[in-house]
């Protein structure tokens, strides 16, 4: 399914100089990947992959110019016929008038980089799989405490922005508050963000709306974050929690199995703290340090 990107956005993060945009306001990209046209531009268009974002390097531009005008123009015209959502020209090579005008006449998209054609078909690849990856929205907060991303959920009212913002005052950063938009940017990599109309605040109970980033600092905030932890807030006592550790429970979102923790929230717990200890003994778990695994050798070797 193709999706559709700001222009302005693709020009900003991709630090293009837009040579032609005509009126539109929006591309509508299938793929990640890019097409350089080489075969397309010698005649052969059997196999071209139109949907792409096409790319034109030094190769492309020298072999135009070993054309004659009738040839190259011949060429342009069947090639900017057909529905190309953009092109690309590298390393500052500013377009001749006739590549302009049939881009103009086609109207399609014709932007020029500065870099060379290998770094820039590498950043296009790499924001073209943040922007197209599959996305999803779920209520929750989402935080950095010790470099772990944790993904903050329970139902409305049990203090997930409070617990949130315990932890900013303790030197964590927030990522997003209420609603978190998660994307599969790989087959087991989710990274979530805040949507772009809330980002930054987050709100408190019997206060209101709060910028996080105004009361805190730019320090206390991030863009977007890898979730590598769920931690879910359960009210009252949990029936058959594990204990020790020694079970690891998930929760799948967009198909990936992220860990999960369910923390009984009671009067008096101090949820910052021990959201703190979860995420250090998280990456104590990832370096291969379980102490709930060495208790119950230990115990094993005793009675043995």
């Amino acid at each position: 399914m193709k999706k559709t990107i700001k222009v302005k956005k693709f020009i900003e993060e991709l630090n293009l100089t837009p040579i032609y945009l005509g009126d539109q306001k929006t591309l509508n990209i299938l793929s990640t990947d890019l097409n350089r046209p080489g075969l397309q531009l010698s005649g052969f268009f059997e196999y071209f992959s139109m949907d792409r974002v096409q790319l034109f390097g030094k190769g492309e531009i020298e072999y135009l110019k070993s054309l004659s005008p009738e040839i190259c123009r011949a060429r342009l015209e069947k090639y900017f016929s057909y529905p190309i959502p953009c092109v690309i020209i590298s390393r500052n090579q500013h377009p001749d008038e006739m590549i302009i005008d049939v881009a103009r006449k086609h109207d399609v998209p014709l932007f020029l980089s500065t870099l060379d054609t290998m770094k820039i078909s590498n950043l296009v690849s790499i924001f073209l799989d943040n922007e197209l990856a599959p996305t999803i929205a779920r209520h929750g907060g989402l935080i950095d405490v010790y470099g772990v991303g944790i993904f903050l959920t329970g139902e409305s009212g049990i203090g997930k922005s409070e617990t949130a913002l315990e932890l900013i005052k303790r030197g964590h950063r927030m990522i997003a508050d209420d609603v978190v938009e998660i994307r599969k940017i790989s087959d087991n990599i989710l990274t979530g963000r805040s949507p772009d109309v809330i980002r930054h605040l987050m709100e408190i109970r019997g206060i209101g709306l709060v910028d996080v980033s105004v009361l805190y600092g730019m320090g206390a905030v991030m863009e977007s974050k890898t979730i590598t932890l769920c931690i879910h807030l359960a009210a009252g006592d949990v029936k058959d929690i594990d204990r020790l550790g020694m079970n690891t429970e998930y929760t799948t979102l967009l198909g990936v199995d992220i860990p999960k923790i369910t923390i009984p929230v009671r009067p008096g717990r101090n949820l910052a703290i021990i959201i703190e200890v979860a995420a250090m003994n998280f990456r104590l778990k990832s370096l291969g340090h379980n102490p709930a695994e060495s208790l119950d050798q230990d115990l094993l070797n005793l009675l043995g």
